[in-house]
């Protein structure tokens, strides 16, 4: 699928294709790419070692940065953090993280992703909530539930 990021230092868009992928324990970008087009890279404090799906190290070495970007999808916008690493011909990997917080709806035979059962921490849920004029207690109550299910770097 294609989704927009957005630089915070530039506020530069950039149109990439995402793997959706249930395998994958995080939100990552390749390491090429994130150089390429400028990203700004964070060292991490303590690296993280990664091993590809058939179990052997990954040769790109351990992860040792990640960056943050806005994200857009179909009116959907939110904040994400990005482990950059080697992915070879892949440009972004959206994982199970990123699946259960968003909980999309896929119509894989369409090719198809709705974006329609999103937290209330998500920039398209918050406008929907807001037209729907839900009650203040409501809507309290849905945030505390959303952070409860939804990581800690995706709630800012």
């Amino acid at each position: 699928m294609k989704v927009g990021l957005e630089k915070l230092e530039s506020h530069e868009g950039i149109v990439v294709k995402a793997l959706l992928d249930s395998g994958a324990t995080g939100l990552f970008m390749d390491t090429t790419f994130a150089k390429e087009k400028g990203f700004k890279m964070e060292k991490l404090k303590k690296p993280l070692l990664v091993k590809n799906v058939d179990g052997t190290a990954n040769v790109g070495g351990a992860i040792t940065h990640q960056i943050e970007c806005n994200m857009f999808f179909k009116g959907h916008m939110e904040r994400a953090r990005m482990d950059v690493c080697n992915l070879e011909k892949t440009e972004v990997i959206l994982g199970m993280p990123w699946l259960i917080a968003h909980n999309p709806e896929i119509d894989w035979e369409k090719e198809e992703v709705k974006m329609t059962r999103c937290p209330p921490i998500c920039g398209r849920r918050k406008q929907e909530v807001k037209e729907k004029k839900v009650r203040k207690t409501e809507r309290d109550e849905d945030e505390e539930v959303s952070k409860r299910l939804v990581p800690r770097r995706f709630w800012k």
